[in-house]
This record gives C-alpha cells, sequence and structure tokens, in this order.
C-alpha cells in the first residue's frame, strides 16, 4: 500500500496519536467521512447538470428566453 510497510503504518498512526490525542481521533475521522460524502455529492450534481445541458436535451424552463418585445420607433411631439 503506497510503499510503506506495516511498520511505517503503525508510526505513523501513533504520531497521529500523539498529536491529536484518542477523544479527537474519532472527530476528525467523523468530519473528513463528512466531507467526502459532500465533495462526492457535488461531483454528481456537476455531473447531471452537464449532462442536462448536451444538445438534443430538451431545456429546462428557467433556461428558456422569454419572447423579445419588438422596439417602437420615437415620435416626437414637436413639429419642426
Amino acid at each position: 500500500m503506497f510503499g510503506l510497510s506495516p511498520w511505517e503504518l503503525l508510526l505513523i498512526f501513533l504520531a497521529i496519536l500523539l498529536l491529536f490525542g484518542a477523544k479527537r481521533l474519532p472527530e476528525i475521522g467523523s468530519s473528513l467521512g463528512r466531507g467526502i460524502r459532500e465533495f462526492k455529492g457535488s461531483i454528481k450534481e456537476v455531473e447531471g447538470n452537464v449532462r442536462g445541458e448536451l444538445p438534443g436535451e430538451t431545456a429546462t424552463p428557467s433556461s428558456q428566453s422569454a419572447p423579445k418585445e419588438t422596439a417602437q420607433p420615437r415620435t416626437s411631439n414637436t413639429e419642426a
């Protein structure tokens, strides 16, 4: 696993345990897992948005533009 022996992994784990303490490690793990889940969810959302905007698909009502009004020429009230 990444070219690390079991002894090196144990040494890294012990260093992390000494730095953060036994009470803090579960909090770090849960917040890391929550962050990974949110990241995956946002990636799926972006993929869905990109796939929905591909040509040949029907456009969503919010992306359709309203019909444009034609400009009426201005008439001046003063006669020259």
